[in-house]
């Protein structure tokens, strides 16, 4: 009884965040028909990946600040609102240009979302709750991925675009709703929140920087995860094309791939889940990192579904135990009172580092070819990956790793 209470709060944070990501997916299918079908163009399809780094460069200079002075579970509360309300707007728009302008309003919001969600979890839950939690989240987040896209389906299907696109606005408001029954943990005074201005956010900067100084090791863990995983970003933009027109799968074949993709997701996130608290981070982390990087090698070197399936498969399986031990990590490792200046930091640096890595993936495939260029990223995120994992295992750092003696 002790242990169900203990996890009550955290329960409903995950039921809050899991519904908000079942509503992503939805909405992620939903505005990907509605431009097909407006302009017929694969491009301004193609368009809808890069209008969320490009809001990050603009937003993410100043997020932080506004974020670490007031109430996260506030902010979370107002962009899941702000969301429903943006996402009802979209059957209305007469034109893809409007569309495209809701779509910066959206990722404007995720931007202030992503950071106060990660403070918000770490001060709720308890170090000693932080994994298992993590795995469950990244259990509803894999399940989101399966039943969002399902959901979107069905009641496209059953339905029309815009009744789905206002049914998912509903997704926001009950993960809005779910917020409003947890605790707020923070006391904040208005008297202390500092204006915003340039001033201020140049002093977070400097903030953020003797952080990185001071904890290099941790600063240098979470660049090096961000470096690899922008290897995987650049080549999942590249997915449907390598799938289609080099393997040669066909649209039945590909979409049967994105379930299995799933379906692994699933299994990997559930059993991490269950005996998260019997590994340590660095073995989730590790693990997690080898495993998806030789998923990645197979994929690169497909010849056949079965091939290519069985690359997805471990990639999706292992991911779950890479992104649970790096956000325990994470928020064993960053002080509160900062994390979301510093969450926002390097996620500037991330946001501007995908852009580019995608068009030197489109470019290389120009030169040479789509496989060529697939299988140098993913042999190159492998050489990254070994050193990594070297470094994380460096001895005298067991103390960034909390869970270890």
């Amino acid at each position: 009884m002790t242990n169900l209470k203990k996890w009550k709060d955290p329960g409903v944070l995950l039921a809050s965040t899991g519904v908000a990501s079942i509503g992503d997916f939805i909405y992620l299918v939903a505005i990907n028909l509605i431009v097909l079908n407006m302009t017929g163009s694969a491009a301004a399809v193609a368009g809808l990946w890069i209008v969320a780094p490009i809001t990050n460069i603009v937003m993410k200079f100043w997020t932080g600040s506004f974020i670490d002075y007031r109430s996260k579970r506030k902010v979370m509360m107002v962009t899941y609102v702000a969301r429903a309300g943006l996402i009802a707007l979209i059957p209305f728009a007469p034109n893809v240009i409007i569309i495209y302008g809701i779509l910066v309003l959206l990722s404007i919001a995720k931007a202030f979302f992503n950071p106060s969600s990660i403070t918000y979890i770490t001060i709720l839950v308890p170090q000693d709750m932080r994994k298992r939690f993590n795995a469950i989240r990244s259990f509803t987040a894999s399940g989101a991925f399966i039943v969002g896209p399902a959901v979107a389906g069905t009641l496209i299907l059953l339905t029309s675009i815009d009744l789905t696109i206002w049914l998912n606005a509903l997704f926001f408001v009950g993960a809005a709703w779910l917020m409003m029954l947890l605790p707020e943990k923070e006391k904040i005074e208005k008297a202390t929140i500092p204006k915003l201005t340039v001033k201020q956010v140049k002093a977070d900067f400097t903030v953020v920087y003797d952080f990185v100084k001071k904890a290099s090791f941790v600063a240098t863990v979470y660049m090096g995860f961000i470096i690899i995983l922008l290897f995987t970003f650049a080549m999942d933009a590249q997915e449907v094309v390598f799938a289609r027109e080099v393997v040669g799968l066909t649209e039945l074949e590909y979409s049967l791939l994105i379930s299995i993709t799933g379906i692994g997701s699933i299994a990997g996130a559930l059993l991490l889940s269950i005996m998260s608290e019997k590994l340590s981070i660095r073995v989730m982390m590790t693990t997690g990192l080898l495993m998806m990087t030789i998923g990645y090698i197979i994929y690169a070197f497909s010849w056949s579904f079965a091939s290519i399936a069985g690359g997805f498969i471990l990639l999706g399986f292992f991911n779950s135990f890479l992104n649970t031990g790096m956000a325990t990590f994470y928020q064993n490792n960053v002080p509160v009172d900062m994390m979301g200046r510093v969450t926002s930091v390097f996620e500037l640096w991330q946001s501007a580092l995908q852009i580019l890595f995608v068009l030197l993936l489109g470019v290389a495939a120009d030169l040479f070819s789509l496989r060529e260029a697939i299988i140098t990223a993913a042999l190159l995120m492998l050489i990254l990956s070994c050193f990594f994992c070297v470094f994380l295992w460096k001895p005298g750092r067991e103390a960034a790793f909390a869970d270890e003696s």
